[in-house]
C-alpha cells in the first residue's frame, strides 16, 4: 500500500501545472468532461502499465525526436480544429460519434507522455516496487491531477464567452505544439 500511495503523490505532484493539465482543461472546453476523463484515464493506464512494466527500454528503442515532432504536428492539428469552430456561440457538445472523442484525447495524452516526467518517475519507483503498485498509483496520481484540471477547464465555460475559450484553447494546442516540435 505504501508503494501505491508514494507514486500517486509523486504522480500527482509532478502533474501539477503540467501540459496533461493544460490539454485537459482545454480538451474540457471542447468534449464533454466524461469523455477527456475517459481517454485521458485510458491513455494514463495504459502509459503507467508500459512505464512500470517496460521501464527504460521504451527510451531505448522510440525515436524522441520522431515522437516529439509526431506530437507537436497532432497539437498544432488541434490547434486548427479548435480555431474551426471559433464562431459556435454554443457551448461545446460532444459529437454524435463519441467514441472517435474518447481516441482522440487518449491519442494525444499518449503522445504527450512518452518521455515525459511521470513516465520517467513510474519506471524508476517500479525498479524498487512491486510494479503494479507502482503501475496504480501512478495512474490515480495522474487521475486525479486531470480530474482537477477538467473541472477548472469546465468552469472557464461559465465566466468567460465560447469564443475567448476557443481562442485561448487554440493558443494553447499551438503553443503546446510549437513548443514540442521545438523541443
Amino acid at each position: 500500500m505504501y508503494a501505491v500511495l508514494l507514486s500517486a503523490g509523486l504522480v500527482f505532484l509532478a502533474e501539477l501545472g503540467d501540459k496533461s493539465q493544460l490539454m485537459s482543461m482545454t480538451f474540457a472546453t471542447r468534449y464533454r468532461s466524461r469523455t477527456v476523463i475517459l481517454g485521458a484515464g485510458i491513455a494514463c493506464a495504459l502509459t503507467n502499465l508500459v512505464s512500470a512494466l517496460v521501464g527504460n527500454v521504451i527510451g531505448d528503442h522510440l525515436p524522441e525526436r520522431g515522437v516529439r515532432i509526431a506530437a507537436g504536428v497532432l497539437f498544432l492539428v488541434f490547434a486548427a480544429l479548435t480555431l474551426r469552430n471559433l464562431n459556435d456561440d454554443e457551448a461545446p457538445r460532444e459529437r454524435a460519434s463519441g467514441g472517435a472523442a474518447v481516441v482522440v484525447v487518449g491519442l494525444a495524452f499518449i503522445l504527450a507522455e512518452l518521455g515525459d516526467k511521470t513516465m520517467l518517475a513510474t519506471m524508476t519507483l517500479s525498479t524498487q516496487y512491486r510494479w503494479w503498485e507502482i503501475w496504480i498509483g501512478s495512474t490515480l496520481g495522474m487521475l486525479l491531477s486531470i480530474v482537477l484540471a477538467v473541472l477548472a477547464g469546465r468552469t472557464l465555460l461559465q465566466v468567460l464567452p465560447i469564443r475567448t475559450v476557443h481562442l485561448v484553447s487554440a493558443a494553447l494546442f499551438a503553443g503546446v505544439g510549437v513548443w514540442m516540435l521545438l523541443g
